[in-house]
């Protein structure tokens, strides 16, 4: 009887381990680069959000899926939930304000979902007024009352908005304006299946170097996310992709000729950051408060930065995943990430 016993609790430790995996979901682009990891990694992906769709202001749907990526989906029975964008401020106003341009985007949706096979969609709409917030808020909910009547899920992805409000600093008020006031996550999490929190781009190429994800920036918009969304509905972003910060040519004004300087930033791989690294004695270190890899090199004179996702970059924010009991993490993109990553995800089947 002991013997019974213990081969239970084993049974049960080992269910409850398998049911604690974190949900891994990749975005996909069309670049070659992005393909080609998909291709070799489609066994450590949960659920694939390719970024296939976008919509305007009339609620027109245009996009379709690449048939290779969709035949190897559909054959390994990995779901697919492609992305549907918007990216305008004054497009996204207009929607909002049209039921019926968001009944012939949903109608869409659906359309595409039944036609490929697809769980459904994921919107990403970004570059919204904070005025435009309730609108946001109204217009998820109605496209996820049509897609689950239709037996498909929603989820969203939202810029990290915390403390909830702008700070002092010119910059702090932008990025609140126009990026992150829109997203109410209380309110969205009531309507979608998923959100994902997307905690990258803290710095960007508007920003001087940085993580693009720092340690306390992450886990403070994770706390303020948790506040507001159940942990069974939040996935974590983790970057895969980093920054190399450089000094552009000075812009000139034609009407004045007068010069502004130009601190410029490219986004960059894994694979494309270490080439850099070897090519002019870049020093690889570890950020400990931050916990990112970075390096600095100089050319002509003058010093370049560099902050990418390696392993243990990685490994630290999956392991946060895990110890906070999210649903699981969103990552983008394929095609940009460390290799060695791939060792820590177990297959999914």
């Amino acid at each position: 009887m002991r013997r019974l016993s213990l081969v239970f609790l084993l049974i049960l430790s080992c269910a409850v381990r398998l049911q604690a995996k974190p949900v891994a979901l990749f975005y996909l682009t069309d670049t070659p680069d992005s393909i080609r990891s998909f291709q070799a990694h489609a066994n450590k992906i949960d659920l694939l959000v390719p970024t296939w769709y976008s919509t305007d202001e009339n609620g027109l749907v245009t996009g379709a899926p690449n048939p290779t990526v969709l035949e190897i989906a559909h054959h390994d029975g990995l779901p697919v939930m492609p992305i549907v964008a918007l990216f305008n401020k004054k497009q996204f106003h207009e929607l909002a304000g049209n039921a019926e341009a968001q009944q012939r985007m949903n109608e869409a949706l659906i359309r595409e979902c039944k036609l490929h096979g697809y769980t459904g969609f994921q919107f990403d709409i970004e570059n919204v007024n904070y005025l435009d917030r309730d609108g946001l808020t109204a217009l998820v909910q109605r496209s996820a009352d049509a897609l689950h009547k239709a037996g498909l899920q929603v989820t969203i992805a939202t810029v990290p908005n915390a403390p909830g409000y702008p700070g002092k600093g010119g910059f702090a008020k932008w990025i609140y304006t126009d990026w992150r006031g829109a997203f109410d996550l209380a309110a969205l999490a009531k309507s979608v299946d998923l959100i994902c929190l997307m905690t990258y781009d803290q710095q960007t190429r508007w920003t001087m170097p940085g993580p693009v994800a720092g340690w306390q920036w992450t886990t403070e918009n994770l706390d303020y996310a948790l506040k507001l969304v159940p942990k069974e509905k939040l996935s974590l972003g983790i970057p895969l992709y980093g920054y190399h910060w450089y000094t552009g040519a000075p812009t000139v004004d034609k009407a004045t000729g007068d010069e502004k300087p130009n601190l410029s930033a490219d986004y960059i791989g894994t694979a494309d950051a270490l080439q850099l690294a070897a090519a002019y004695n870049g020093k690889i270190e570890w950020d400990a408060a931050d916990h990112n890899a970075f390096f600095y090199f100089y050319r002509d004179q003058m010093r370049e930065w560099v902050f990418y996702t390696d392993l243990h970059t990685f490994r630290d924010r999956y392991q946060l995943v895990t110890d906070r009991g999210l649903q699981g993490f969103c990552s983008w993109v394929l095609g940009t990430e460390a290799p060695e990553i791939w060792t820590l995800l177990p297959d999914r089947r």
